[in-house]
């Protein structure tokens, strides 16, 4: 019987790295006498209240997360930078295990771990894949939900489906199942600039804040041409004119970034593409006066179109009046 027991925690601790909990435990036959046992000679050792790695040597990522959901208990799952974590979301690293259980349990806070409370974990936790976690969609939004700026709640979005772990109507279609959302009808409208192709909150405020409101022409999202055999990709390109705008995001490049920058303009050149590029600041402080220089360059290119002002103190200046009208 001894041996049969230990056959059948091993079986266990193997699925769960080696972690394993006192109800588990006693599930399996074992006494509290011997759970006690193996703890006072060192066999075994304690993670948390209640929950045990059943070996003697430190205790890696993958064990410390497992005791985190395991002691989280019924319903609980991984969620937001450890669920990202484990589902390969570029940046998140390991940190703090975050894990979420129904808001109608009280779960006892714990070394390491960051619980949240929420009405609808169970529905969010993805059926399949271990240890249990939210659906990525779920994970998320909840970054979103986290995160202190809009920008910042854009950048989970675009990494997300950049990173093609999820798409924007799969998002869209979690963020309708939740009650109440910070920002829904932004992130909805991010979302549509998402499928749109921007991947970054400067790309989003480009389309969002210069293009879209002064009527300039509809640009390709991260449009890929190649040069000496490497493809490269422009953040807005209008190729019926030949112009590309960039936008740069950081306050200030590395010299080495800066020069493959220009090599990339002064190619592009030759081969009759204008390259603006535009900073954070920009964009972001200025958008109007943008929308004038990008729409001055279009037109000077044979667009026959006129930005339009997009409020009544717009800097941008109405198309003239031609003779008689």
């Amino acid at each position: 019987m001894p041996d049969e027991l230990t056959t059948r925690l091993g079986r266990l601790a193997a699925l769960q790295a080696g972690i394993i909990t006192r109800q588990q435990a006693l599930r399996l036959g074992f006494s509290s006498d011997a759970i006690r046992q193996r703890l006072e000679r060192g066999r075994w050792q304690r993670i948390h209240r209640g929950v045990y790695a059943c070996f003697s040597g430190p205790a890696g990522d993958r064990a410390l997360i497992w005791a985190a959901v395991l002691f989280a208990g019924p319903g609980g799952a991984l969620s937001h930078q450890t669920a990202a974590y484990l589902d390969g979301l570029a940046g998140c690293e390991r940190g703090p295990i975050h894990v979420s259980v129904p808001a109608a349990r009280h779960v006892s806070a714990a070394r390491g771990l960051v619980i949240h409370r929420a009405s609808r974990v169970v529905a969010a936790t993805h059926p399949a894949r271990r240890p249990p976690r939210t659906r990525i969609e779920e994970t998320v939004l909840d970054l979103t939900q986290a995160s202190p700026t809009f920008d910042e709640a854009f950048g989970w979005l675009s990494l997300a489906c950049a990173e093609r772990l999820t798409t924007p109507a799969r998002i869209e279609q979690a963020m309708a199942a939740r009650g109440k959302v910070r920002w829904r009808a932004d992130l909805s409208g991010a979302l549509t600039l998402v499928a749109d192709g921007a991947h970054s909150p400067l790309e989003y405020r480009y389309i969002r804040d210069v293009e879209r409101p002064h009527g300039l022409p509809r640009a390709q999202r991260q449009a890929r041409t190649q040069r000496d055999g490497h493809n490269e990709y422009r953040d807005n390109f209008y190729p019926d004119y030949g112009l590309a705008v960039e936008t740069d995001g950081a306050a200030a490049h590395p010299d080495s970034a800066r020069w493959r920058d220009i090599a990339r303009d002064n190619a592009a050149a030759a081969a009759g593409i204008v390259t603006l590029r535009y900073s954070w600041a920009d964009v972001t402080t200025r958008p109007c006066e943008v929308a004038a220089e990008v729409g001055a360059v279009l037109r000077i290119r044979g667009w026959t179109g006129w930005p339009v002002s997009c409020r009544p103190a717009c800097p941008v200046q109405p198309a003239p009046r031609t003779a008689g009208a």
